[in-house]
């Protein structure tokens, strides 16, 4: 099992930039792929970022793309996302994921999910 806790949520300016973390514990933080996704009320749950287990790979949704990094640190049990030039429309519920497979952008393939943390971009 593995347990995630997202942190680094809260109120920015459009503009501005926040960097999201997700604290894991539990069996081996290395042996997954890890995911962002976000949701806004009304919504359905959207895809972030994805890296792979090393860190030497990365993909991003569309709407971020240039402007979010993802990265992890594995001694430290932690994933990141680095949200900077944000907007409006990034306004959401951000959640941390963990997968067996690096590469889907599908929800379905995350078998843990974190609580997540809402951001909120003000114009």
């Amino acid at each position: 099992q593995v347990q995630l806790v997202e942190s680094g949520g809260g109120l920015v300016q459009a503009g501005g930039s926040l960097r999201l973390s997700c604290a894991a514990s539990g069996r081996t933080f290395s042996s997954y792929a890890m995911g962002w996704f976000r949701q806004a009320p009304g919504k359905e749950r959207d895809f972030v970022a994805a890296i792979s287990r090393s860190g030497g790979n990365t993909f991003y949704g569309n709407s971020v793309k240039g402007r979010f990094t993802i990265s992890r640190d594995n001694a430290k049990n932690t994933v990141y996302l680095q949200m900077n030039s944000l907007k409006p429309d990034d306004t959401a519920v951000y959640y941390c994921a963990a997968g067996s497979t690096f590469g889907t952008r599908s929800m379905a393939q995350y078998e843990y999910w974190g609580q997540g943390t809402q951001v909120t971009v003000s114009s």
